[in-house]
């Protein structure tokens, strides 16, 4: 039988080789296409496309009565739910994108005639990651292509990082630390998740997460007790369990506002699925802000630090402390007297817990 002259020879060097080059240019695919820069332009694109005669200016009066004029056909109410933000916001934004990216102002196209403005395609980016939709459902409405529509989206994402993500994706500095002590302690009753707790004279030096049985007994993480047999440990529990579904229930919130999150993905390119991210979690950091519903505010002066260089014998002994299951469970205990005696500081007999 005659070989095949797209097969190498039989040699397990040969073999070996060939697979080897295979696995190394399948690499240099991904990474070439991780790292390829951004091209937002369609100039490139050489594509036969049906041309259809939309009415772009017919659609932007039908948005601006809608929704922009001074007495809009949809009140404040209907506005919040469907752009899942107030107008004062959504102008704010849109005005912002348009100093700051030529693609979000109104220019004429390559017939002269007038493109789409401002609201119409932020309107567009907005509804495609509020609602999820594909990107030619638009259409009717905005008189908006599929491929315009997708542009819209990528942009608004892109910029909307660029202009807001210091403010809107900041690390906690030491105020806001505080301010998120207080805040949760006051809700959930647990002190210092975020840094160093003092319990009767015992420092513990790190912060801490809440979780379920599931996770290692580190000193950083505090389980429930799944089985909890006197009054004391049922009550960090039911604590315990309260506050872990709240935390946990932020990612849901983040999916009902924004849908885009919850279904599967459609971009291409693994930096536009970041960037849709990013910006969902910015723009719900902006409206919670907007409503007045932030805990810590925005000090464009405030200073996070510098990272210090740990050196091995300091990063075996941070390693050690970090997994003492011994200082868990002293942690669990003292936080388990904490909610137990400041419940009943504050609740007397638990009258609370029965009204829950």
């Amino acid at each position: 039988m005659a070989s095949n002259p797209w097969w190498p020879s039989s040699s397990d060097d040969e073999e070996e080789m060939f697979f080897a080059n295979a696995v190394l240019r399948a690499g240099q695919i991904l990474i070439e296409e991780e790292e390829e820069e951004e091209d937002f332009s369609s100039e490139n694109v050489i594509t036969t496309r049906l041309r259809i005669n939309r009415d772009r200016q017919g659609a932007h009066e039908k948005l601006v009565n809608d929704y922009f004029s001074d007495e809009p056909l949809y009140n404040a109410d209907i506005f919040r739910r469907r752009f899942r933000m107030s107008r004062r916001l959504f102008t704010r934004i849109a005005n912002d994108l348009a100093g700051l990216d030529p693609f979000f102002t109104q220019r004429p196209d390559a017939r002269n005639y007038e493109g789409f403005t401002t609201l119409q395609k932020c309107t567009a980016a907005i509804r495609q990651l509020a609602y999820g939709t594909v990107a030619d459902a638009l259409d009717e409405y905005l008189q908006m292509s599929a491929r315009t529509t997708r542009e819209c989206l990528y942009r608004f994402c892109h910029n909307v990082v660029k202009l807001y993500s210091k403010k809107y994706l900041r690390k906690p500095n030491a105020y806001d630390v505080q301010q998120l002590y207080q805040a949760h302690e006051a809700r959930h009753g647990f002190p210092g998740m975020l840094g160093s707790i003092d319990f009767s004279g015992v420092e513990y030096r790190r912060g801490y997460y809440l979780a379920d049985g599931i996770y290692p007994s580190w000193s950083t993480i505090v389980k429930t007790i799944p089985y909890p047999e006197d009054e004391k440990r049922k009550k960090f529990a039911k604590r315990q369990e309260a506050a872990r579904k709240d935390i946990e229930r932020a990612f849901g919130v983040l999916q009902k506002k924004w849908v885009i999150v919850a279904q599967p993905a459609r971009a291409f390119t693994p930096k536009r699925l970041r960037l849709c991210m990013y910006a969902c979690i910015l723009l719900h950091n902006m409206i919670i802000e907007d409503e007045g519903w932030a805990i810590c505010e925005y000090d464009e002066n405030a200073s996070w630090g510098n990272t210090v260089p740990v050196d091995p014998p300091q990063q075996d002994l941070n390693s050690f402390s970090l997994t003492n299951d011994f200082t868990h469970a002293n942690l669990q205990q003292d936080l388990v007297e904490h909610i137990w005696n400041n419940v009943n500081m504050v609740d007397g007999d638990g009258a609370e817990d029965e009204e829950e």
